[in-house]
């Protein structure tokens, strides 16, 4: 018996993989574009369940670090561990495996307009299964409905049949995470993922990227120039300043003012030092300033010190 268009083309059934402790590691990062060092010199451990927002000027490096997690750009020197994969030396089947497990949300959103929501967000599945997508119905039952239930999720299930280029520019960036969770992702890069957005929709479009991510249990890296939204979301601020980590501190630890540091002329206060005058990049230690520790004093472990976890309860 044949099995009818609802049934759909087969699918990879694998066991998923184990999410090792450290979902990111970064050690001696150098990326040079021409004679401008992007990256100089970067360390860097984010833990599983971390939710870490990378801050700083334009051209600090945030974006390009960013993209040497799942592979976008090579880097010059330095390694790169994601999900326990070598990044750098992973090449075909390997990196393959490696971006399924890496979601990332843009600024742009990157949707196609001319399809309908729900095609946006089962395009977010491609990678685990097999063949070409024309249209809905080539799409199992129960990939629909999970595409479904995600939306839901983002509030936007009723709008699953309508084309992506009808929404608003907020409606268009919750499609882009329910995408994104459609993708069963360990890790989420987001960069910038509200900037295009008016403060209101950025709050809300914020408020449900990282309540996702607690919810499922992901670890997030997400890019941010709004230092308001990296206070009341994140749990782990990484600063940059000249391709080179100046900060990296639990949130809670944090102030405005501190975080202002990261934008002006000279380089941000080092952390669990607030009186200090603000230090220049020379004077911190070799891939950052030292952490405070969790009680705010300054601690004795380096800039890519672990962060503060958060519970469901506390998001």
């Amino acid at each position: 018996m044949t099995a009818g268009p609802d049934a759909g083309p087969a699918r990879t059934r694998t066991e998923p993989a184990p999410v090792p402790a450290a979902v990111v590691e970064v050690a001696g990062l150098v990326k040079a574009f021409g004679s401008v060092r992007a990256c100089d010199g970067i360390d860097l451990t984010v833990g599983r369940g971390e939710l870490v927002g990378l801050l700083g000027r334009s051209g600090s490096g945030k974006s390009t670090l960013l993209r040497h997690l799942n592979a976008l750009t090579r880097p010059d020197a330095g390694t790169v561990r994601v999900l326990g994969t070598a990044v750098t030396a992973a090449r075909g089947a390997a990196l393959r495996g490696l971006r399924r497990r890496v979601g990332v949300v843009f600024q742009q959103f990157n949707l196609v307009g001319r399809l309908t929501v729900l095609e946006n967000v089962l395009s977010g599945a491609l990678g685990r299964v097999r063949g070409p997508r024309y249209g809905l119905i080539t799409w199992s039952k129960a990939d629909r409905a999970e595409a479904i239930a995600q939306l839901d999720r983002v509030g936007l299930a009723d709008r699953a049949y309508q084309r992506a280029e009808s929404l608003s520019g907020g409606q268009q960036q919750r499609v882009a995470i329910a995408r994104m969770l459609m993708q069963r992702p360990d890790l989420v890069l987001a960069d910038e993922p509200v900037a295009s957005l008016d403060p209101e929709t950025a709050a809300g479009v914020m408020d449900l990227l990282f309540r996702v991510c607690v919810e499922d249990s992901l670890t997030i890296v997400c890019t941010l120039h709004q230092i308001e939204l990296a206070l009341s979301w994140t749990r782990r601020v990484v600063g940059l300043r000249d391709g080179g980590v100046v900060l990296d501190a639990p949130t809670h630890t944090l102030d405005y003012e501190r975080l202002r540091g990261l934008y002006l002329a000279e380089a941000a206060t080092p952390t669990g030092a607030a009186d200090a005058p603000l230090a220049s990049r020379s004077g911190a230690q070799a891939g950052g300033i030292l952490a405070s520790s969790p009680d705010g004093s300054a601690g004795g472990s380096l800039a890519s010190g672990p962060g503060v976890p958060v519970t469901p309860e506390e998001a």
